[in-house]
């Protein structure tokens, strides 16, 4: 008879996660793991299976939670549904935890795309994503008057926002002057000027 889980696997999976988005998955040992989630190593691999299986879940909660999709599909206006993302972003960053574990997912694009097809997949298909709901937000903006003629190719613009998301980043974990960040943003969305 198989026994009855006594713990939460989503919260499980979230604390999975937090450690993973700031240790990385060469940094986080199963046993490291097993303490800082509060199960036993057996409970692990029985819910989740091994280390990469519980990693690339914990990427998929991350995403599921991320709030940029939905602010730029779902905010009426194109242009403030862009503005808000990045504000939102220099908000979440001028925080010294967050702005020193960064992105997970972008993390996870520099230790583990190069070299696990999977996780290049899964890391290609929500950038995809995401620039997608720039483009959205993008001809929403251009509807509404926000965004001149001098941008045609809406989709290269979508690309060079999600980009110029990832580099910010990634910038905020090498420099302590917010200023520099709000210069990186303020020159982003000149886009509207």
């Amino acid at each position: 008879m198989a026994r009855h889980k006594e713990f939460d696997t989503t919260e499980v999976l979230t604390k999975a996660m937090e450690y993973f988005w700031r240790h990385g998955f060469d940094g986080s040992s199963i046993n490291e793991l097993v303490q800082h989630v509060g199960i036993k190593a057996q409970s692990l691999y029985n819910t989740f299976g091994g280390k990469r299986d519980l990693y690339l879940s914990a990427l998929k909660l991350y995403v599921n939670r991320s709030t940029v999709v939905a602010t730029l599909e779902q905010t009426p206006s194109g242009k403030q549904a862009i503005i808000k993302v990045f504000h939102d972003l220099l908000s979440s960053l001028s925080q010294p935890d967050h702005r020193a574990k960064g992105c997970f997912m972008v993390n996870t694009c520099v230790e583990l795309a190069s070299h696990d097809a999977e996780i290049a997949d899964f890391v290609e298909k929500e950038s995809h994503r995401v620039e997608d709901a720039y483009l959205l937000a993008l001809s929403r903006a251009k509807e509404q008057g926000d965004l001149g003629d001098r941008y045609q190719d809406l989709r290269a613009l979508a690309r060079y926002l999600n980009n110029a998301q990832a580099g910010l980043i990634v910038t905020a974990k090498t420099v302590s002057d917010p200023a520099v960040l709000e210069d990186i943003i303020r020159v982003t969305l000149s886009i509207f000027d």
